[in-house]
């Protein structure tokens, strides 16, 4: 099993953080530009913790070189089920330095933008030094 994979589903936000490189990139499926940096990436993760429900990967695919990984998850937010895919893909080090995530259906990305909405001014306190990419 993945180690991202592992830390999510344990709710291990601690261990999720130490896989992220400095660098990562991180590609919201409800904004528009990627952000950049570990800070971000963390006070966002933390916030999707925070308010996607009953969280659970159904299915993980994984290249032949193992650097590359989608994670097919299902969760709730705000009443609306949200299907989606974790993309990572780790760098040299074993450190995630791309994570994309993709939603559906419109629905419940629209509630996931909402609930993400709500959250910003806590990520911005979490991660204040954080810029957008």
């Amino acid at each position: 099993m993945n180690a991202f994979r592992a830390a999510v589903e344990a709710g291990d936000i601690t261990a999720v953080e130490e896989l992220l490189a400095e660098n990562v990139v991180f590609t919201s499926p409800v904004a528009y530009k990627p952000y950049s940096g570990k800070a971000i990436t963390s006070a966002i993760l933390r916030a999707v913790l925070r308010v996607l429900e009953d969280f659970h990967y159904v299915r993980e695919i994984a290249g032949s070189d193992g650097r590359d990984h989608a994670l097919v998850f299902e969760a709730t937010v705000d009443g609306k089920t949200v299907n989606g895919c974790d993309f990572l893909h780790f760098d040299e080090n074993g450190k995630i330095d791309d994570l994309m995530v993709m939603v559906r259906p419109l629905s419940g990305a629209q509630a996931l933008s909402a609930a993400m909405g709500v959250q910003f001014e806590r990520i911005q306190q979490e991660a204040p030094a954080a810029t957008r990419g």
